[in-house]
C-alpha cells in the first residue's frame, strides 16, 4: 500500500468518527436546542422522529374501583291462595265467611199463577211437601248464598217450622196456619227459628205489579239478612250431619233415567242427565222448569223422595190444611249420580235434622250439590225409571301382563 492511500484511509476513519460523534450528540440532545440554520447537526435532527419523555407522576394513580354487583329485580309477592271450606248444607267449596252464614228458610208459593218462581237457583236446600188439600208448597233454605228475588212468599205450616228447625234458620212467610202461628209466637225468637213474619217486618218484603195477590209477594236475601241483624243473629260455623263426595267419573255415570212424582196440583218429574250429573226438573205447565231470577234450569244434583203421612188439620178454617206425622221415619228413595236406592229417612225430634239411610242403616253419601227433598203422602206411586249401564270405555287402561 502507497503512502496516499494510507492517508486516503486515515482520512475516512476520521470523518466517520466525527460522524458517529455528531449523531450521538444529536440523539442525547433535544432536537429544540439545535440553533436555527445549523447546518448538518440542523439537518439531521430534523429527520429524526421527535420522541416525548414520558412525564413522572406526581401522585399515584387510584386503585380500580370494584366492578358493582348486579342489582336483581324485586320478585313480586303471589297472592295468598284464597282458602275454601266446604259449605255445611251443599259440601261446595266456599270461603269461611259464605259457609258460617246463617240459614234462611222462606216459604214458596206452588200455584199455576205463581209459575216461574224465583230463587231456587241459589238454595242449598229444596223442600217440597203438601200444603192445602193435597197442592204442594215449597220451602227454599239458602246458607253459603245470598239470593236476589225470592218468591212468591206464602204462608207458614207446622211441619215445614219443624225442618227449618232442624237450622235454627231465618223462617220467612206471610201469616199461617193458626198451629204455626201459636208456634212462632212461643218458639220464633230462636228456639225453634228466628221468625220472619211479612206482618211484622212488612218493609222487607215488597209486591211486584206483573202478578196479582196474594201470588205477588216477594223479598231479598240482603233483606233477610237485615231481619236477622235486627234480631241478634250472628253468623258463625256449625255441622251439619249429611255427608257430600264429588261427581263420579263420567265413565261411571249411566245414560238416561228417571223419576216421577204427582201431588193435586202438580206432577214433577226429573231426567238424569249424564253430561252435567244432575236432574232436570220439569213440573206442570213447565217442560223445563227455570227460576225466574237468574232464567237458570232448575236441577239439583240431589233428589230425595220420602213418605210421610198426612191428614186434615181440623182447624176450623175449612182450608183443608194438613198436618204430618213430620218426627218418626219412613220409606225413602235417594238419587245420586244417576243412580237411585231405596232406604229410609229418620228425624228424631221436632229440632234434629232429617237423616237419610241406606238399606243397611248407614248414612248416604251424596254429591256435592243441591238437594231437592220431595215429601209424599204414603201410599203416593213414586216411579222409578234406572238408567242404562254406562258405555265401555273407548281407552281402557291397558292391564300390566307381568
Amino acid at each position: 500500500m502507497n503512502r496516499v492511500t494510507i492517508m486516503g484511509l486515515a482520512v475516512l476513519v476520521m470523518v466517520g468518527g466525527l460522524a458517529l460523534g455528531v449523531l450521538a450528540a444529536v440523539a442525547s440532545a433535544p432536537a429544540a436546542s439545535a440553533p436555527a440554520g445549523s447546518g448538518l447537526v440542523a439537518g439531521i435532527g430534523s429527520a429524526l422522529p421527535s420522541v416525548a419523555p414520558t412525564p413522572t407522576p406526581s401522585v399515584a394513580p387510584p386503585s380500580a374501583s370494584p366492578t358493582p354487583e348486579p342489582t336483581p329485580s324485586p320478585t313480586a309477592t303471589p297472592a295468598p291462595t284464597p282458602v275454601l271450606v266446604p259449605a255445611p248444607l251443599t259440601g261446595q267449596l266456599v270461603s269461611p265467611a259464605a259457609a258460617a252464614r246463617h240459614p234462611m228458610a222462606v216459604m214458596i208459593d206452588d200455584l199455576s199463577p205463581a209459575r216461574p218462581q224465583s230463587g231456587f237457583s241459589s238454595a242449598s236446600i229444596v223442600w217440597h211437601a203438601p200444603a192445602e188439600g193435597g197442592i204442594p208448597r215449597y220451602m227454599l233454605v239458602f246458607q253459603e248464598n245470598i239470593p236476589t228475588d225470592v218468591g212468591p212468599v206464602r204462608s207458614a205450616r207446622y211441619y215445614y217450622i219443624a225442618w227449618a228447625a232442624e237450622l235454627k234458620a231465618i223462617y220467612a212467610h206471610s201469616g199461617g196456619s193458626p198451629q204455626a202461628l201459636a208456634t212462632l209466637r212461643a218458639q220464633g225468637n230462636g228456639k225453634l227459628v228466628y221468625n220472619a213474619d211479612e206482618f211484622r217486618w212488612g218493609g222487607s218484603f215488597h209486591r211486584i205489579s206483573t202478578r196479582f195477590s196474594p201470588h205477588n209477594l216477594y223479598t231479598t236475601g240482603k233483606k233477610l239478612r237485615g231481619i236477622a241483624t235486627a234480631q241478634g243473629v250472628r253468623d258463625k260455623a256449625f255441622t251439619w250431619p249429611w255427608t257430600f263426595a264429588p261427581d263420579v267419573s263420567l265413565a261411571q255415570r249411566p245414560t238416561g233415567g228417571r223419576i216421577q212424582v204427582a201431588y193435586r196440583a202438580n206432577a214433577i218429574r226429573y231426567d238424569y242427565d249424564r253430561r252435567t250429573n244432575t236432574y232436570l226438573r220439569s213440573v206442570t205447565g213447565e217442560k223445563k222448569q227455570i227460576d225466574a231470577a237468574t232464567g237458570k234450569r232448575v236441577a239439583p244434583k240431589n233428589v230425595v223422595v220420602m213418605l210421610m203421612r198426612f191428614g186434615p188439620l181440623n182447624d176450623g178454617s175449612h182450608k183443608f190444611r194438613l198436618e204430618a206425622t213430620v218426627v218418626g221415619s219412613g220409606t225413602a228413595w235417594i238419587a245420586t249420580n244417576g243412580t237411585t236406592i231405596k232406604g229410609t229417612w229418620k228425624k228424631t225430634s221436632l229440632a234434629s235434622p232429617t237423616r237419610f239411610l241406606d238399606a243397611a242403616g248407614k248414612p248416604v253419601v251424596l254429591t256435592v250439590g243441591q238437594t231437592f227433598v220431595q215429601v209424599m203422602q204414603t201410599g203416593t206411586k213414586v216411579t222409578i225409571v234406572a238408567g242404562k249401564a254406562p258405555p265401555p270405555d273407548p281407552f281402557p287402561v291397558a292391564l300390566d301382563p307381568r
